[in-house]
């Protein structure tokens, strides 16, 4: 089953993306993974991602194509979950011509619907620990009272840089401009399924799994 994750920076995509790699053996295709991997990978395509990312240039949608077509070549019997592909409707076309071409299509697509004003509240309010990458959030999931990770025991956590008002405000205006008229373009095609994407994470992991039976 091949699917995407759809919905704003700091929906929960990339959780439910975890769960359902950990619980369906499926392949998350993220293309921020897969950028940072390509670079170091030695590759002809990963060496045209060095250039371009060490130029400080924008990786074009056409490298980006060329590194999913790349793992849709890998065996993943639980299919394939895209997570923050596709941004654009540009980009959009692109997947399905080339799932077209590797004989593969997509199953569904997951929009993780959520309300601006929590969501800002949720992310200025998370951190992760330095040490395993846990995630924390002041509000939802705070840093154990020990002060140590629940995961690893580490006692170091950090909160990105752009994890403020301002700077996800900026982020999530940029989403609505070029992502969200993927929510048309999917539901026009009989794809799209939403979940409340702010909801405790078992529940839309419940939802998500209902959509997926």
């Amino acid at each position: 089953m091949n699917i995407i994750l759809l919905g704003p920076p700091g929906g929960g995509k990339g959780t439910q993306a975890k769960i359902l790699v950990e619980e369906r053996s499926m392949l998350q295709l993220s293309t921020g993974d897969m950028l940072r991997a390509a670079k170091t990978s030695g590759t002809e395509m990963g060496n045209k991602v060095a250039a371009v990312m060490d130029a400080g240039e924008l990786v074009t949608d056409e490298i980006v194509i060329g590194l999913i077509a790349e793992q849709l070549d890998k065996n993943a019997d639980g299919g394939f979950i895209f997570d923050g592909f596709p941004r654009t409707l540009a980009q959009a076309d692109a997947l399905e011509v080339l799932l077209h071409s590797k004989g593969k299509h997509l199953h569904h697509v997951i929009e993780m619907q959520v309300d601006d004003t929590a969501l800002v509240t949720r992310i200025i309010s998370r951190s992760t620990c330095e040490s395993c990458g846990e995630g924390y959030n002041d509000i939802a999931k705070p840093i154990p009272a020990n002060g140590n990770c629940s995961k690893c025991g580490n006692r170091d956590f950090q909160r990105r840089a752009d994890d403020n008002e301002t700077s996800f405000r900026t982020r999530l205006m940029a989403y609505y401009k070029e992502t969200s008229p993927l929510i048309g373009y999917y539901y026009a095609k009989g794809l799209l399924s939403s979940v409340d994407g702010l909801a405790e994470i078992k529940k839309v992991k419940g939802s998500i799994l209902s959509v997926l039976s």
